[in-house]
């Protein structure tokens, strides 16, 4: 083994980097765990060791994934260069993979009287050159912040392997194709492989659940949408789509979908919430675990523990194999804007309820399952 693969400690024994990774991510709870109260208040994720110890060895036996993310403050819908804020919250936290999401049509979003998101009229082809400099920046991300590109579920296991933490280059919405599949047979080329159909700017695709219907669901192209990412090896992804939309887009899907960043229509955990028109219904949900696919929930809660609250109301809906993890880092504050305390959130699932199975799925092993029936 060469020097750069292994750390010193003061004592003078060396250590993997994988060992390495997992003593930081126990320091940083036991330092919380002297701090006596963490930043998001008594959380069950930090009161004993064994629960930290727990945390940590469901996060070695699994590939922990948040499948929807834009990197943190200084990601990728910033204006900020590329840096290794984003490996560093990993490492610090034990998270093993991100789905990074490119946000094409961000250049035409804004906030409304309401605060809620809506789109301008893009330009010409403003959407398709916005989103290659984008995929610029994360080849800028991968070449020099430490992070792996997976691009196989082979990328993702080697990955967790030795410890290094890795993207899935992720696209939220597909309003840059401009009907054109080339262009999606080009981002796969460039290294995507996990797409969402719509955001917030109307397309030819199918509805979303923000905007007015004109599609009443899925259209003809967006049925030839689903079946290329099938075809190029895409995760395939339905949130902001209408539950009509999401409906029709099951009938056509022959791999699994995910829906990857909600909660539960009505959900008594998140509470009152201007997000409302973007959680889901019981049938919208089952209609995705049906194709074997899962449900992402998002960290857009009051505490870590509502949190694991909200994660339970789905999984009484779909079951535990359905549910995974989509922060939709850092749109809004949340309570997961740092990966550093992901460790603490699988602690919190199991002070929960959950057992350390089944939170090795919610945490990842539900992704990976698709992952691998979608791209292989």
């Amino acid at each position: 083994m060469d020097c750069c693969s292994m750390h010193c400690c003061s004592h003078g024994h060396l250590f993997t980097r994988r060992q390495w990774i997992w003593s930081t991510a126990l320091a940083s709870v036991a330092t919380m765990l002297d701090g006596g109260v963490g930043p998001y208040g008594s959380t069950a994720a930090a009161q004993t060791a064994e629960t930290a110890s727990a945390a940590l060895e469901v996060l070695r036996n699994s590939i922990s994934v948040d499948v929807h993310t834009h990197g943190g403050a200084t990601g990728i819908v910033s204006e900020a260069p590329p840096n290794d804020d984003l490996a560093k919250g990993m490492r610090a936290g034990s998270l093993a993979v991100a789905c990074l999401a490119d946000v094409p049509d961000a250049p035409i979003l804004k906030r409304n009287e309401a605060g809620v998101l809506t789109a301008g009229t893009p330009e010409p082809g403003q959407l398709y050159k916005y989103h290659l400099g984008r995929l610029d920046w994360i080849d800028e991300l991968v070449a020099h912040y430490g992070l792996r590109r997976a691009l196989s579920a082979a990328d993702l296991e080697a990955a967790h392997s030795a410890g290094d933490p890795a993207i899935v280059g992720d696209l939220e919405g597909l309003d840059f194709l401009d009907g054109k599949l080339e262009r999606l047979e080009e981002a796969h080329q460039r290294g995507v492989r996990h797409v969402q159909l719509v955001h917030y700017t109307p397309n030819d695709i199918g509805d979303f659940q923000t905007g007015t219907v004109t599609h009443q669901g899925l259209t003809l192209f967006g049925a030839e949408v689903i079946r290329a990412c099938h075809r190029l090896g895409f995760v395939c992804d339905v949130a902001h789509a209408t539950e009509d939309t999401v409906k029709a887009a099951v009938k056509v899907a022959t791999k699994p979908l995910l829906l990857s960043h909600t909660a539960l229509s009505g959900s008594l955990a998140m509470g009152p919430t201007p997000l409302i028109g973007r959680q889901i219904s019981r049938d919208h949900a089952q209609a995705i675990a049906e194709t074997g696919g899962a449900i992402g929930i998002w960290h857009f809660f009051p505490s870590i523990e509502k949190y694991v609250d909200g994660l339970k109301e789905m999984v009484d809906v779909v079951g535990v194999d359905h549910v995974c993890v989509g922060t939709d880092q850092q749109v809004s504050p949340g309570i997961l804007q740092d990966y550093s305390k992901w460790v603490h959130l699988v602690g919190a699932m199991l002070t929960g309820g959950f057992t350390p199975q089944e939170a090795g799925k919610i945490v990842g092993g539900n992704y990976m399952r698709i992952f691998r029936a979608a791209v292989g």
